[in-house]
């Protein structure tokens, strides 16, 4: 792909909203490379406070106290090369976050008023200067409902599944069934929960990466941020 940076001034937010397994967050993280936005990984937060309150013994049933803890922490994200580093108070928590058992809860604790409430503020003050790729469940229509740009990213559970598989094969003993029925199960609590579900806002364009590889996916998102941009400017 060849590099063409969008210009400052004409800046734009992109919201990458799908279903757990999809690959937002590597194809996120080149779309901002190709575009030289700023990264941000929301799904890695989440993951964070998952593991800070597995580890601290307190379970996603106590929303009260999961709600204290969430409104005094400091969350800080740290850009690396090929991966964002979620702090939390200080500690990174980035080489836990991947774990099955942290995949298996998140969902219970992000489904909590307070963890997602102040979650979403943290990641609407970072969007604010625009010039952001911000991928998640609820982006597009709830985090940043005025993105410019609006991509739901999905693919088979099927497809899903393998794709976490390669990545997990040499670090968890886990079975490619039981990804399948893990990610399923993901899909219908992250659809079904009572704030913020998962679903693909009205003007999101539908991209299904079955059948695409990773650079054809950013291939394809950078092309409509380019053509947004080049159609604001003709506008003027």
């Amino acid at each position: 792909m060849d590099r063409q940076d969008t210009h400052t001034n004409d800046r734009i937010n992109v919201a990458i909203d799908g279903p757990a397994g999809a690959g937002k967050s590597t194809v996120a993280r080149l779309v901002a490379r190709e575009l030289s936005y700023i990264y941000v990984d929301t799904g890695a937060m989440y993951r964070a406070i998952t593991w800070y309150m597995l580890r601290e013994g307190i379970a996603a049933e106590n929303h009260e106290l999961v709600d204290r803890k969430v409104q005094n922490m400091a969350i800080e994200l740290l850009p690396e090369k090929d991966v964002q580093k979620v702090l939390i108070n200080g500690e990174d928590m980035t080489p836990h976050i991947r774990s099955l058992q942290v995949s298996g809860q998140v969902s219970q604790y992000s489904k909590i008023e307070g963890v997602r409430s102040r979650l979403s503020h943290l990641q609407r003050q970072m969007a604010l200067r625009k010039g952001v790729v911000m991928d998640g469940r609820d982006i597009g229509t709830t985090v940043l409902p005025d993105a410019e740009v609006k991509i739901f990213m999905t693919a088979s559970v099927e497809e899903r599944a393998l794709r976490r598989y390669k990545e997990l094969k040499d670090t968890e003993t886990v079975t490619l069934q039981q990804l399948e029925h893990d990610i399923a199960a993901r899909d219908r609590l992250d659809e079904g929960r009572e704030i913020s579900p998962l679903c693909r806002a009205e003007d999101a364009i539908l991209l299904d990466t079955t059948h695409m590889d990773i650079l054809q996916a950013v291939e394809a998102i950078v092309s409509h941020c380019r053509t947004y941009v080049n159609g604001e400017r003709n506008h003027l």
